[in-house]
Order: structure tokens, then C-alpha cells, then sequence
């Protein structure tokens, strides 16, 4: 089963203050034995919310709004990485999808790479990635799938991206029901909660994509996670496909 855990941002993060490099050490151990294991497919983090963006699209018409800004409807129901020159571009995109598959919510963030924290001086490109977050609404909640129309509409941009080679990679997230999630607080007072959730307003910090048997040894993963972020909040979801 592949399972996808999000942490969500926190003050520091949002104020944008770097992580320690005790934090940077810890987090590449885990991640890099869990990528040398196997268990680790994927992962990202973003950048604050002064760097993102939001498309809402109603009836057609879309709108766009530049961060910073409070967390609303984060719920996600599926990502998509691409890359491009700029946000305006990414945006550009993100609308496209946004239209494609009806009235949604898309938020774009650029992605925190390795010269962002100082590991590695930044090489010479043209392009940056970023990620869009479609939000979950009362469709995908109820695991409804897409009407053939938005299907073929969706499936249609996202070959025309990848022969551009812009699309990246896309994942699909099952409904909140099966995930499980890990409010910030103390240690000794957080406990696991079970979906579905009626609703998220923590902006998505980063994520890492995880095949293991069960939701179980997701929940045992995280745990790892969140004893080097320490006070925050947790999400594990379920992937289809």
C-alpha cells in the first residue's frame, strides 16, 4: 500500500526561519534510510505561504490570489508536480488543470530544494518545481470519481504536459475516511485520530510518499517523523492507483 504523510506549517515556518541543521541531519538520515529501504518513494517540501498561490475556478471563470495568506480548505484530494520559469507560469498551468477538472481549488508552491537550505550551491536552470494541491470537496470525499467529461478533459492535459515535459508526477489520495491524523501539541498529549475529517485549515508544510503493508506502519513511520519536527500537525493518507 503506498500512504502519503503531510506535515502542515507552523509559525517558524510561515515567518520563513530555516531549519536548524541538527534538524536538516536528522531528517536526511530518516529519509535517506527509508529511500535506501525502499520505503521512502517521494517527498517535497514548500516554501511559506508569502510564496504561493491560489486558483479558485467557479463556472468557469478562475481567480487567482498571492500569498501570504491563512489556511482555509486544505484538505487535499490529489497533487501534481510540474516545473516551470516562474510562478506566473505555474500558475498559468495550474489554472488549466483547474479548469479541466471543473469548480475546484488549487493551491501552487514552490518546492524547497537543496540550495534553498544551504547544502549545495544552486545549479544553473531555467526552470523551478512546484507543487499543485487540488483540494478535496464533497465529490472526492465521498470517493466519487470524476464525471467522463472532467476525465477526459484531465487526462487529456496531463499527456499534453508530459510530452511538453512539464508534468512531473501526479498522485491521487483516497478519501479522508481511511487517513489518520496527528494534531500539533506536547508529545505526551498527541494521540492518532481516525478520518474521515471534515475539514483542515493547516497549510501543507511538505510531504513523503510511503509504500509499507499497512496504515499501521505508516502511523509507525510518522512517528519517527514528528520526533525531529516536534509540535505539529500530521496527516497520513491513503493513495489510489
Amino acid at each position: 500500500m503506498r500512504f502519503m504523510v503531510m506535515h502542515k506549517v507552523d509559525a517558524k515556518m510561515e515567518a520563513g526561519e530555516k531549519p536548524n541543521q541538527e534538524l536538516i541531519e536528522r531528517m536526511g538520515e530518516l529519509i535517506g534510510e527509508s529511500f535506501k529501504s525502499g520505503v521512502c518513494l517521494d517527498g517535497a517540501g514548500l516554501h511559506r505561504s508569502a510564496r504561493r498561490a491560489r486558483v479558485t475556478v467557479q463556472g468557469g471563470t478562475s481567480t487567482t490570489a498571492r500569498g501570504p495568506y491563512q489556511g482555509e480548505n486544505e484538505l487535499v484530494a490529489s497533487v501534481a508536480m510540474i516545473k516551470a520559469k516562474s510562478m506566473d507560469e505555474a500558475t498559468e498551468h495550474a489554472v488549466r488543470f483547474s479548469k479541466a477538472a471543473g469548480d475546484v481549488d488549487v493551491e501552487i508552491g514552490p518546492v524547497v530544494e537543496a540550495w534553498d537550505l544551504g547544502m549545495m550551491p544552486k545549479p544553473k536552470t531555467e526552470y523551478e518545481r512546484y507543487l499543485l494541491l487540488l483540494k478535496g470537496n464533497a465529490k472526492t470525499e465521498s470517493g466519487s470519481s470524476s464525471t467522463k467529461e472532467e476525465h477526459a478533459a484531465t487526462a487529456l492535459l496531463s499527456d499534453e504536459l508530459k510530452k511538453a515535459g512539464v508534468l512531473l508526477k501526479t498522485a491521487r489520495l483516497a478519501p479522508s475516511s481511511k487517513g489518520k491524523r496527528l494534531p500539533a501539541g506536547p508529545k505526551d498529549k498527541q494521540s492518532w485520530l481516525d478520518g474521515p475529517f471534515a475539514e483542515s485549515k493547516e497549510l501543507i508544510a511538505g510531504y513523503a510518499v510511503l509504500e509499507l503493508p499497512s496504515i499501521d506502519d505508516a502511523i509507525a513511520w510518522a512517528n519517527r517523523y514528528v520526533a525531529i519536527l516536534c509540535d505539529i500537525e500530521v496527516d497520513i493518507r491513503e493513495l489510489e492507483g
